[in-house]
């Protein structure tokens, strides 16, 4: 049992060896967070993924017997946070499952089994004892069954999939591990599920503005408390809901015999010798969802890629793709690359770029075999049209 305040404690799982979450890489793990409230009416928020029912049993276990849980609440259907519902029930026949209308379909579908329902709305509340909870839809955040649950007694927010990381660690608070750390982990969330869903997460931002929040729950990750960690949190959201960058520039890019890392390398000696922030990343180095985390504050993205059996690499490819999937706002961008025979697939790329939300500032530029210094020289012929559009809105 870990004790996180009055009568609130979290028994979730951790899950140390995860390095992959459908298609997002997690080199540090993550956690699957469920919080049990001992109250008149025992009540657990969520549970983890089958993988970690034991060790969800074991937790709760060391609090009451599972047969006292009176209520389940199931803030999200996905399955690593409904997962182990069905084994749970086994324990406690008779609890309640509380959830959205859309959350009471998935979850009838993914188990078809007519379970003791009770289903909540926006402003509904729902009495364990001395406390009331209460539940806020937020469909598509960051799916149509998504919702959070309010504690006024304990001015907590039990967010779900709003506010986590993936990260695992013995540690349960932001502020113990390094804020700034978890920030950066927060990013990288947003950036790789959130994202699509901007004006969404506005809804929310502006439906919680008014509550007194002491403590954010989130599903995963580590949990945010403390004024200083809360405003942060919540002003990176508003700030990454809106699109909103900073004036700086990320190069991404893959090559196959180093012509388009020469390009990449003299954009980047160019821009960072103008006084531009830029970063150069390699995706044969990079996986595409930590590129995803920088093209999530970055005003300007480069893509270069070479030519192969008339398509642009594949890893490229699949990061445009991806792109698309996500949906970034209020971006330019510019291509470059090498190529042997005919420049053409180069029109692929640009409409791939197009279709993902960015801008195309100018003309890519193409370089046919290895460039030479007069060629890499002519890059330059960018700068005042970079420095116009970094100043400017997208």
């Amino acid at each position: 049992m870990i004790k996180l305040q009055e009568d609130i404690v979290w028994v979730g799982s951790i899950d140390w060896s995860l390095r992959n979450f459908h298609g997002y890489s997690t080199p540090l793990g993550s956690t699957y967070n469920a919080y049990l409230i001992l109250d008149e009416k025992p009540t657990l928020i969520d549970s983890v993924k089958t993988d970690g029912f034991d060790e969800l049993v074991r937790r709760i276990h060391e609090t009451l017997p599972l047969s006292e849980i009176r209520y389940i609440i199931s803030n999200h259907t996905e399955m690593d946070h409904s997962g182990s519902i069905a084994n749970l029930l086994k324990w406690c026949p008779d609890a309640e499952i509380v959830c959205s209308p859309k959350g009471e379909e998935g979850l009838k579908k993914h188990f078809q089994n007519n379970w003791k329902f009770k289903v909540v709305d926006s402003g509904d509340t729902l009495n364990i004892g001395k406390r009331n909870l209460s539940f806020l839809l937020m469909p598509m955040v960051h799916w149509p069954d998504s919702m959070a649950t309010y504690s006024i007694h304990d001015e907590a927010l039990f967010s779900n999939d709003a506010f986590g990381q993936h990260r695992a660690s013995v540690e349960r608070y932001a502020d113990e591990l390094g804020l700034d750390m978890v920030l950066e982990d927060a990013a990288k969330y947003y950036g790789n599920i959130v994202l699509p869903y901007g004006n969404q997460v506005l809804k929310v931002l502006a439906a919680v503005r008014d509550l007194k929040i002491k403590t954010i729950y989130p599903s995963h990750g580590l949990i945010w408390r403390g004024n200083d960690s809360i405003s942060k949190i919540i002003g990176r959201y508003e700030k990454w809901a809106s699109h909103q960058t900073d004036n700086k520039v990320l190069i991404v890019y893959d090559t196959m015999w180093s012509s388009t890392k020469i390009i990449a390398d003299k954009l980047f000696s160019l821009i960072d010798e103008a006084g531009i922030p830029v970063k150069k990343t390699s995706l044969q180095h990079t996986h595409i969802s930590d590129v995803v985390t920088d093209i999530l504050t970055s005003k300007m993205v480069f893509f270069g890629t070479p030519i192969l059996n008339n398509r642009m690499l594949p890893s490229m490819a699949s990061l445009v793709m991806y792109l698309k999937g996500l949906k970034p706002k209020n971006r330019f961008a510019f291509t470059f690359g090498s190529y042997g025979w005919a420049p053409s697939a180069f029109k692929e790329l640009e409409q791939s770029i197009q279709e993902a939300g960015f801008e195309l500032f100018q003309d890519g530029i193409y370089i046919q075999y290895v460039p030479d210094e007069k060629e890499l020289e002519k890059l330059s012929d960018l700068l005042p049209i970079l420095r116009e559009k970094m100043s400017s809105h997208a």
